[in-house]
């Protein structure tokens, strides 16, 4: 089995971070569009230099398997992980949150995610969110522990 690692996201990562959010699929399980080149550059770029967020790439191994950021939003911390397609099904994502859970003590850590990506949900469940209700199109996700 590979070891699961997070460490801090670097500028090299981006150009695997921008081919992972152009699968469309993925695009369809998030219900978030994929942005080109400039426009996902200039995101990674605005939130890498806000001191406030949390940005953590997630390693399986020696490969870039995805990354897991969190962010204020509304007087609230957010959480949020994206993963190539390549790493679903390996339970990567959740070992990767529940280290990040070990790692950052901030409390409560809000997820929306869409109501049908039902295997995000488990993740963040598995994780010891819990599911308090719904928003437009997301279910809405806390963590308090």
């Amino acid at each position: 089995m590979l070891t699961i690692l997070l460490r801090d996201v670097s500028a090299s990562d981006l150009p695997i971070f921008f081919e992972q959010q152009l699968d469309p699929i993925a695009n369809q399980m998030a219900a978030f569009p994929a942005r080109d080149r400039d426009a996902f550059m200039a995101h990674w770029a605005k939130i890498m230099a806000d001191e406030a967020n949390i940005l953590k790439t997630i390693l399986y191994g020696d490969q870039v398997a995805g990354n897991l950021v969190s962010w204020e939003h509304d007087g609230e911390r957010e959480v949020g992980y994206w993963l190539g397609r390549e790493f679903w099904g390996k339970g990567i994502a959740t070992r990767a949150l529940s280290l990040f859970l070990q790692q950052v003590k901030s409390r409560p850590l809000y997820a929306y995610v869409v109501r049908h990506n039902l295997a995000s949900i488990r993740v963040l469940e598995k994780c010891g969110f819990k599911q308090t209700g719904e928003k437009d199109a997301y279910a809405i996700l806390i963590f308090r522990e």
